[in-house]
């Protein structure tokens, strides 16, 4: 008797009250159901913590430079390097100029290597005379290749060597046969004239 009462007035009741009376059961139901948001990932720690180690293993490497001071100065050295290697010491240019009267000796590779140039600069015509004598024969050792070259004679000009009065100032050569071309750049050699030695000259 008393659920055919409920039934009744259940239905009594208009038909759009109990449409929304429904809605809002529902929306109350969806809401407790939720579960609450959480301000933090799924790793436990705040956002913000977790994005700075990727930004900075993002930051690259600084690039290491290559050390070319060290490669440097592990190349070889060059056996020889020119006049600045042929230098006369200053006691020796003083011994050549104050006893022979010549400088800036010079010995030179000519002619792709068949001729062996000496040179030198005359400072005192009287001392530098004892150079140009054609009665004296020059020589050239070298001691590393063990040859002895000479001057050689030719049948229209004569010897390689220019044997004029010398004058001050004026630069003089003369030129040895290397046929054979053992005596090369960056040996030690001595030119002698008569009584003019020039010791341990490189060879350029």
């Amino acid at each position: 008797m008393g659920s055919k009462m409920l039934k009744q007035a259940i239905l009594s009741i208009d038909r759009p009250l109990l449409a929304i009376f429904l809605a809002s059961a529902f929306a109350v139901s969806g809401a407790q159901s939720a579960p609450p948001q959480s301000s933090q990932n799924p790793t436990g720690k705040p956002a913000s913590a977790a994005a700075k180690p990727a930004a900075q293993s993002a930051t690259p490497a600084p690039a290491v430079a290559p050390n070319h001071a060290s490669a440097a100065a592990g190349r070889p050295a060059p056996s020889w390097q020119g006049s600045q290697v042929n230098r006369l010491s200053r006691r020796a240019e003083m011994y050549y100029e104050g006893v022979w009267g010549v400088g800036e000796l010079r010995v030179k590779v000519a002619e792709s290597g068949e001729l062996i140039r000496f040179n030198y600069l005359v400072l005192d015509p009287v001392k530098a005379a004892a150079l140009n004598d054609k009665k004296v024969e020059p020589q050239l050792f070298d001691a590393q290749a063990r040859v002895k070259l000479v001057v050689p004679q030719l049948e229209k000009v004569g010897q390689l060597r220019q044997s004029s009065t010398p004058k001050a100032g004026m630069t003089y050569w003369m030129a040895f046969s290397n046929p054979t071309r053992a005596v090369k750049p960056g040996h030690r050699v001595d030119v002698v004239i008569g009584s003019f030695r020039a010791n341990n000259l490189v060879v350029e």
